[in-house]
């Protein structure tokens, strides 16, 4: 079907989820734009809703027989010119794809081994230990996509946010991420719950805090291992500092006493990722 108009309503719809979360929420639906970033969500087993193609910047992308890996189904799709693409698009490098994609909410339980290899994400290695990256109440979209980001190069089994102040289906997360958000499992859930799961399967607990700390590259990683980093302001509250196995630190040799998020778990994933490839 084609569509001319942005009063239509199928493009206001797209347009509400894209900036309301309570509505992605309520409808179980999010926007994924780009064919990168669509590719790596059906892989990982979600299912299309609705696909919106502008033949003109999609090229040879076709729906029956595409490079997503998936045929488009029971999904509507739509063709759209280039004008009203664009108009739509947070972007302008998205191979004029874009696609109303139903959620999918992981549960803690779904990170365990057998679970994972059912769900659809890319196969870690069988014999590596689990190494998790915990956030607390990380507030900014394109902080935790970077992470995801990170996680995803360092095969790392999940990240786990806690208590989250962003939705996870955010575009800004999903375009920081670069689809990344679909090739590491992500959950959300509680501290307490987080806690209770990682104690329950015997995974060490690293806090990343300035207090009561030891430099990050003196600590084991080659074990089960979960890095629970907290937001820049205010660090990690108690229950984090209670349950850890150790507190771990970047040192830090200028003026400033802090990294971004983002940088700070690149440099703790990949020193597990060096302790794991020369032990």
């Amino acid at each position: 079907m084609d569509l001319t108009s942005a009063q239509n309503p199928r493009i206001k719809h797209l347009l509400s989820l894209q900036q309301k979360s309570s509505l992605r929420r309520e409808e179980g639906l999010f926007v994924v734009e780009g064919q990168r970033e669509l590719h790596h969500c059906l892989a990982a087993g979600y299912q299309l809703h609705s696909l919106f193609v502008c033949p003109e910047l999609a090229g040879s992308f076709s729906v029956s027989s595409s490079p997503l890996g998936a045929p488009a189904g029971t999904a509507e799709v739509f063709t759209l010119p280039r004008s009203l693409y664009e108009r739509m698009a947070y972007r302008g490098s998205t191979e004029g794809v874009i696609a109303i994609v139903r959620e999918r909410r992981l549960s803690l339980s779904a990170l365990l081994p057998s679970s994972l290899a059912a769900g659809g994400f890319p196969a870690r290695p069988a014999s590596a230990p689990p190494l998790f990256i915990i956030l607390e109440s990380v507030e900014k979209p394109g902080n935790l996509g970077a992470v995801l980001r990170s996680a995803d190069a360092a095969a790392a089994t999940a990240v786990i946010v806690c208590d989250p102040l962003t939705d996870l289906y955010n575009p800004n997360l999903i375009r920081a991420s670069i689809g990344a958000i679909f090739t590491v499992p992500t959950v959300a859930c509680t501290t307490a719950e987080c806690i209770a799961f990682l104690k329950q399967h015997d995974i060490q607990i690293l806090t990343a805090q300035l207090q009561d700390s030891r430099p990050y590259y003196d600590t084991p990683m080659t074990g089960p291992t979960a890095i629970v980093m907290g937001t820049e302001s205010t660090g990690l509250t108690d229950a984090w500092r209670q349950a850890a196995t150790a507190h771990i630190r970047i040192p830090m040799l200028g003026r400033l006493d802090s990294l971004n998020v983002s940088v700070s778990a690149a440099i703790l994933l990949f020193e597990a990722v060096r302790q794991r490839t020369i032990q």
